[in-house]
């Protein structure tokens, strides 16, 4: 899976904030903190949701079930506002 070519990621002041561009049929901001960056910073690239929580867990240190529900959760999200290709 990757982010959908119609959608640009922007880091304002610790935020990170997913864009639809024109093409999108989504219309809005998505927001999220730091360690929603880190999931679409992978998401530049083909990748699997198990390759995302690898790197969470490489980068910060919590529960791997917890991060692993989280990055579903964020992902599942993302894809119903067609953020992201399989």
């Amino acid at each position: 899976m990757k982010l959908n070519k119609n959608f640009l990621t922007h880091s304002i002041a610790g935020q990170t904030v997913l864009i639809p561009v024109a093409e999108a049929e989504f219309h809005g901001l998505v927001q999220g903190n730091k360690s929603v960056d880190v999931i679409f910073q992978c998401l530049q690239k083909d990748t699997t949701e198990e390759e995302i929580v690898e790197e969470m867990c490489r980068r910060y240190d919590g529960d791997r079930e917890v991060i692993r529900a989280d990055v579903a959760d964020t992902i599942r999200k993302l894809k119903s506002i067609g953020a992201i290709d399989e």
